[in-house]
């Protein structure tokens, strides 16, 4: 169980670095909407985080 814990502490940490390198805070702060609304299971969380995101990804890029 301990094992369990903490590959998913490190799953979640590499994912919100990896979000803030390529999408910046909008994409963290829709990991972070994503992942709160599914631990309390609100769906308004949520699907806030998982729009929030598809926008990030969707949109423009400035290169």
């Amino acid at each position: 169980m301990p094992f369990l814990n903490l590959f998913t502490a490190v799953v979640l940490i590499t994912l919100e670095q990896l979000a803030q390198w390529r999408y910046g805070p909008a994409g963290l702060v829709g990991l972070l909407l994503l992942a709160v609304g599914a631990r309390t299971r609100s769906t308004a969380c949520s699907s806030l985080g998982a729009v929030l995101l598809a926008l990030v990804v969707a949109g423009p890029t400035l290169q």
